[in-house]
């Protein structure tokens, strides 16, 4: 299951369940206008992909997406505004991925957490992010 995460229509996160990437055949689970792409293989013993190589061309990134696997543990992503805002927050388990697409988060390990993240580079410190201070723990509202 892929779960969509909106905040006023506009798609913030998608919620991936382990069950999606354990799929045969070439499977990506993020449309091609995503500046972050991910997808999933899974392929029989002697199956072949043929040799190829990624042509380059200049690609305009103007947000950074960022994907989370959990591996171990239970994560509170924790999602506000672009004008910082608290909105809600969801929990995302072991073995199942968030994709982070746009506007605000934080994050708290409600169990011991092994994480693996990839998005966008280069990273530049000064310019990538902005951090400021999470809501009050007695306001966070866990969605389903």
């Amino acid at each position: 299951m892929i779960k969509k995460v909106f905040h006023k229509k506009n798609l913030i996160a998608l919620i991936i369940n382990e069950k999606e990437f354990l799929k045969n055949g070439v499977n990506f689970l993020t449309p091609n206008s995503f500046s972050l792409q991910l997808g999933f293989m899974g392929h029989k013993k002697n199956h072949i992909i043929k040799p190829h190589t990624h042509l380059k061309f200049l690609r305009k990134i103007t947000n950074t997406m960022e994907i989370l696997f959990v591996k171990k543990g239970i994560l509170r992503v924790d999602f506000y505004s672009k004008h910082k805002q608290y909105l809600f927050s969801h929990l995302v388990k072991k073995n199942n991925i968030i994709v982070l697409i746009e506007g605000s988060h934080g994050f708290k390990m409600l169990k011991n957490c092994f994480l693996i993240e990839v998005k966008q580079g280069p990273f530049s410190p000064n310019l990538d992010k902005v951090r400021f201070n999470s809501i009050d723990e007695k306001k966070i509202t866990i969605k389903k």
